[in-house]
């Protein structure tokens, strides 16, 4: 009985020292075949990014905004007063005009 629990131990011991190799060779391989990625020089998005930027800063934000109003008054002279009534108009109308600001300077501050 205690041969084959060594062997069992030798074995299992093998595979986890090979499981251990091939881990660190993968990791060496990573290390030397990832290019280095520079943030703030790729301009792919710009041109839609500015688009939607403008879209909800003009005419458009002013629309949705305007559709949101109106949603929320249908709602209360249907049911009564409602928070959501009330609270998804003024979340709609807020995003609108600052959401555009806050996103661009969050990613500007993460890159």
């Amino acid at each position: 009985m205690g041969k084959t629990m060594s062997r069992r131990f030798a074995r299992d011991h093998e595979r986890a020292l090979n499981a251990v190799v091939m881990a660190a060779l993968l990791l060496v391989a990573l290390f030397y075949l990832i290019n280095p990625a520079f943030a703030g020089t790729d301009t792919t998005f710009a041109p839609a990014s500015t688009l939607f930027t403008n879209i909800l800063q003009g005419s458009g934000g002013t629309l949705i905004a305007i559709v949101a109003t109106a949603i929320g008054l249908v709602n209360l002279a249907r049911g009564g007063f409602q928070m959501a009534s009330v609270g998804v108009p003024l979340g709609v109308g807020i995003g609108v005009a600052t959401g555009p600001a806050i996103v661009t300077s969050t990613i500007t501050a993460i890159i």
